[in-house]
């Protein structure tokens, strides 16, 4: 989809005329249905100030095409500009252009295409503007069918043009130089520069290929089809066996059929039962030998990045790898049936709106269903973590009928993680009161111990941290102190009677259960759910104790700055017993989920000395 396409004459009297930004915003509004915010209006209004005196010159013909904000296909991603036309010789060649408004920015040394620059008001690592649209590029090629059928030779390059060029400037450092030498980058005062760049791959018109580039058909690139056959190859942990091998092949053989029918499978699976590995098996299986437009989609990133890390051996564009990992939230103007196959795992933390502000789309269980032929949902109903999560199998039912699909449901129910041991999941869902499963015992070769201080609990998670699979994690009781982002000296989680202090996760949350240093810091339910590590240290805080025989929950220790549990308090005043049974809910499964991270062992500290007592009780009967 192209919001805003018109011939470079046309586009030039816009900008002359003061509208572009006007009419830029009328077509988001008729062809997205949504409004812009004031940021975005204001950078059309500036950013094309300046492509304007690029491309007011004779030696770019009028009637070549000019796209603005075109939606790159299997993606929420929108490339900035475009100009589109032929070469010297009648071939079809498009200039993408990345626009940005920097005015400064940072190297980051230790990730590979990242920069440092003020995003909304601070400092943000984001992706060099270079590898942006050098990755937009190869998201085109890789799914384009027309763009690859037609030759078309798409040139990336950005555009930054309130920045001005220092002496070693950080954005040419060597260390990006894969990357600018695949799209170079223009600084303030680089205008002509650019337009001999334009030039160079532009010499008149081709009204053919901008069409062929927005309409295309969608069908994964043969180097794409390879890449998905051998992208699991030697890698143990994706291995599928018992009944994920069984589930694997029913599904597979959904995905075969062609008759366009549309169909959603539920897939239901406790902590460790395989759910990723499996939905990551399917993913490589539809795009590879079967060449289906499948996607993974996840609502947490965490998930998806550190999926997307593990599948990167050197052999893969990093690009490729990322593109085939979405958020829930990318589908909300996706035509019906788009894809062929959507894998949607951890399902249960599916929201009903979009958006950083929750204000975008109707519901992402529908929009999910919509999208595909073939929606693939993987849940466990016990871990809802937050208020807004809704993607039970209540309403992915209620939508699947809506859309009158086939409905198929299978279950995972072996356990790989806690060392096989399905005992110790039903002990904890015994123990926290989430379901009565009269689970007094579990396989002894799983280490849980409970101890009286933390600084223990973190020592043990270092002693085991031999091949980077041990981790601290929290409940989130504690403030993440603004200030100390980014600052490990900083201990926004402090319990004094024991000296013990340590930061929530640092730099990124995204990569932080398989970052080198990141032993050293805590994590939270959204920077570990849907991970596993070798052994997890848990620290319980004032949000859950034991009182009276039971396992109380309150809400009100939970931290100022944690949004899982949004709009209780109001929730309380207006229906109390609701609200506090909600809140037990989310709390009883946020300690669950922490529980089970671990394969190999768990070790535990309580701040309600009663609850660690009630433990020790616990496991002393086990």
């Amino acid at each position: 989809m192209i919001i805003y396409k018109e011939s470079k004459k046309q586009f030039i009297a816009d900008v002359f005329n003061d509208c572009i930004e006007e009419k830029i915003n009328n077509q988001m509004i008729e062809k997205m249905h949504r409004h812009t915010g004031k940021a975005e209006y204001r950078s059309w209004a500036n950013s094309m100030q300046y492509m304007y005196k690029v491309m007011d010159t004779d030696i770019i013909p009028d009637d070549v095409d000019v796209a603005i904000e075109y939606r790159i296909p299997n993606s929420n991603k929108r490339v900035d500009f475009i100009v589109a036309g032929e070469g010297e010789n009648g071939e079809e060649n498009a200039v993408v252009i990345e626009l940005k408004q920097w005015q400064s920015a940072q190297r980051v040394t230790d990730k590979n295409g990242l920069v440092r620059t003020i995003l909304g008001g601070s400092l943000r690592e984001t992706t060099h503007p270079s590898y942006q649209a050098w990755s937009y590029v190869s998201m085109i090629q890789d799914y384009n069918e027309d763009v690859r059928k037609y030759h078309i030779d798409l040139e990336p390059c950005t555009y930054l043009h309130n920045y001005i060029r220092t002496e070693n400037d950080p954005l040419l450092d060597r260390i990006y130089y894969y990357y600018t030498r695949r799209a170079p980058v223009f600084m303030r005062g680089d205008a002509l520069k650019l337009r001999e760049y334009i030039t160079k791959y532009i010499k008149k018109a081709n009204n053919k290929t901008l069409y062929e580039i927005e309409f295309g058909r969608i069908k994964p690139s043969k180097s794409l089809q390879d890449t998905m056959v051998n992208l699991l190859a030697g890698k143990e942990e994706f291995k599928l066996i018992d009944e994920q091998k069984v589930i694997f092949e029913q599904v597979l053989s959904l995905a075969k059929l062609n008759d366009n029918k549309k169909r959603t499978v539920i897939i239901h699976g406790g902590p460790g039962t395989g759910k990723s590995v499996l939905a990551i098996n399917l993913l490589a299986k539809t795009m590879g030998e079967l060449a289906r437009n499948s996607m993974y989609v996840t609502k947490n990133m965490a998930p998806r990045s550190v999926y997307s890390e593990k599948l990167q051996d050197g052999n893969y564009r990093k690009t490729t790898i990322d593109n085939l990992f979405k958020g829930s939230g990318s589908f909300i103007d996706t035509p019906s049936n788009f894809f062929d196959s959507l894998f949607i795992d951890e399902a249960h933390r599916l929201n009903g709106k979009s958006g950083l502000y929750s204000n975008k789309g109707e519901n992402q269980v529908k929009e999910l269903i919509n999208a595909a032929k073939l929606s693939v949902f993987f849940v466990d109903d016990h871990q809802q973590v937050t208020l807004k999560d809704i993607g039970s199998t209540e309403e992915i039912m209620k939508w699947a009928n809506f859309y009158h699909t086939s409905i198929y449901e299978y279950t995972l129910a072996s356990q790989f993680r806690c060392n096989g041991s399905d005992g110790f999941l039903n002990w904890i869902d015994d123990v926290l009161e989430v379901q009565p499963t009269a689970n007094d015992v579990f396989d002894l070769d799983y280490d849980v111990r409970v101890y009286d201080d933390p600084n223990e609990v973190y020592q043990e998670v270092l002693k085991h941290n031999d091949n980077n699979k041990a981790r601290m994690v929290a409940g989130y009781c504690w403030n993440w102190i603004k200030d100390g982002k980014g600052d490990s000296s900083v201990h926004d989680i402090e319990i004094p009677e024991f000296d013990f202090g340590m930061s929530w996760n640092l730099g990124s949350t995204s990569t932080w259960a398989i970052d080198k240093d990141s032993v050293s810091e805590i994590g939270c339910i959204h920077t570990c759910q849907g991970l596993e590590f070798d052994y997890v240290g848990v620290i319980i805080g004032d949000d859950m104790r034991y009182e009276d025989g039971h396992i109380v929950t309150d809400f009100t220790k939970r931290a100022t700055t944690d949004q899982s549990l949004r709009g209780i308090k109001k929730l309380y005043k207006e229906h109390p017993e609701e609200a506090l049974k909600k809140a037990d809910r989310i709390i009883k499964n946020t300690y669950r989920t922490l529980l089970t991270r671990g394969q190999k062992g768990c070790f535990i500290f309580c701040t309600d000395k009663a609850l660690s007592q009630y433990l020790k009780m616990r496991l002393d009967n086990k």
